[in-house]
C-alpha cells in the first residue's frame, strides 16, 4: 500500500519535479552566456549551444536508440523552427540586457502559454490559476524591474522570445503522443545548426552587413572559452531534455506557473556573476512567486485528489 501512495504521488507531480530540474539547466545556460557578453554574439552562441548538444545526444542515441510512432514530422519540424527562434531572441536578449530583465521577458512564456491553451487548445485551468500565473509574473517584475531605457529592439526580441517559448512549448504536448523526448529535443538541436549556417552564409557568401541575430560571421571559441560554450551547451541540452518531459507529464498551465523557479536560481547565480544582492522590492517579489507556486502545487493536488 505504502509503494502505491508512493508511485501515485510521484506521478502526480512528475511534471513539477521535471520544471524545476528544467529551471535549473536554463539558469546556469544563462549565466555561462552572460559570462561571454563581447565575445560571441547571440547567433554564434546559438550554434556552438546546439552543435555540443547534438554531439551529446548522438552518443546517447548510440546507448539507447529512441521507439517513435512516429507521423507528425510536420509538427516536428516547426518545434525545432520556433524553438530555435526563441533561443536566438532569448541570448540576443541576455548579451544586450541585464540578466534578470531578459529572462523576465522570456518567462511571460507562462503567460502566453495559458492565452493560446485556451484560444488554441481550450484548455482552462480556472480562474484561480489564472490568478496564480498573474501574481508570480507580479513579482518576477519586482525582483527585476525592467529597464525601460534600453533601445526598442531588445524589448521586442524580449516579446518575440517569451511568445516563441509558449509556441514551442505547447507543441510538446502533442508531439509526445509520437515520438521519444529525445527526438523532440533532436529536432531543436538540428534545427538550431542550420538555421546558424544559414546566418553564416548570409554574411560570408551574400556579404550581408552581420547584425548580432540573424546575420553572422564564423568565430571560433579560443582557450578557455571553449569551456565556458560547453557549459553552455550542456545546461541547455540538461533543461531542453526535462522541460520536454516536464511539458509531457503534465497540462501546459500547471507546468508553466513552476518554471517561475528559473527567477530564484538566476538570482543566485546572477549574485555570484557579481549581480547586486537583492532589495526588498526584490525580495517581496521572491515572496510572490513562493506564494503562486504553493497555490499551484495546492490545487493541483486538491484537483487531482477529487
Amino acid at each position: 500500500m505504502n509503494r502505491l501512495v508512493i508511485t501515485v504521488t510521484d506521478q502526480r507531480y512528475k511534471g513539477i519535479l521535471f520544471m524545476l530540474i528544467a529551471s535549473l539547466g536554463f539558469s546556469i545556460m544563462g549565466g555561462a552566456a552572460k559570462t561571454l557578453t563581447g565575445v560571441f554574439n547571440a547567433g554564434q552562441l546559438v550554434f556552438f549551444r546546439n552543435l555540443f548538444g547534438f554531439i551529446f545526444l548522438m552518443i546517447g542515441f548510440a546507448k539507447n536508440r529512441p521507439v517513435n510512432k512516429g507521423g507528425k514530422f510536420h509538427l516536428l519540424l516547426f518545434r525545432g523552427i520556433i524553438g530555435t527562434i526563441a533561443l536566438y531572441c532569448l541570448l540576443y536578449c541576455i548579451l544586450n540586457m541585464p540578466l534578470g530583465t531578459a529572462i523576465s521577458y522570456n518567462l511571460t512564456s507562462a503567460i502566453f502559454i495559458a492565452l493560446f491553451s485556451f484560444l488554441l487548445f481550450r484548455e482552462f485551468n480556472g480562474i484561480l490559476v489564472m490568478l496564480a500565473l498573474l501574481l508570480g509574473f507580479t513579482g518576477m517584475l519586482l525582483i527585476y524591474k525592467p529597464h525601460m531605457d534600453l533601445s526598442w529592439q531588445y524589448h521586442l526580441a524580449g516579446l518575440i522570445s517569451g511568445m516563441a517559448s509558449a509556441i514551442a512549448y505547447l507543441t510538446v504536448g502533442r508531439l509526445t503522443r509520437y515520438y521519444d523526448a529525445r527526438i523532440i529535443v533532436l529536432s531543436f538541436l538540428v534545427a538550431g545548426i542550420l538555421l546558424p549556417v544559414i546566418s553564416f552564409l548570409l554574411y560570408h557568401v551574400v556579404g550581408m552587413q552581420q547584425d548580432g541575430l540573424f546575420v553572422i560571421a564564423w568565430k571560433w571559441p579560443q582557450g578557455w572559452e571553449w569551456a565556458q560554450v560547453l557549459l553552455l551547451a550542456l545546461a541547455a541540452l540538461f533543461g531542453q531534455y526535462f522541460v520536454t518531459r516536464a511539458y509531457a507529464a503534465d497540462r501546459a498551465g500547471i507546468v508553466s506557473a513552476v518554471s517561475y523557479v528559473n527567477i530564484l536560481f538566476s538570482i543566485f547565480i546572477g549574485v555570484l556573476l557579481g549581480d547586486a544582492f537583492p532589495d526588498p522590492y526584490s525580495w517581496l517579489g521572491i515572496f510572490l512567486i513562493v506564494t503562486s507556486g504553493i497555490f499551484i502545487s495546492f490545487y493541483k493536488s486538491r484537483s487531482s485528489s477529487v
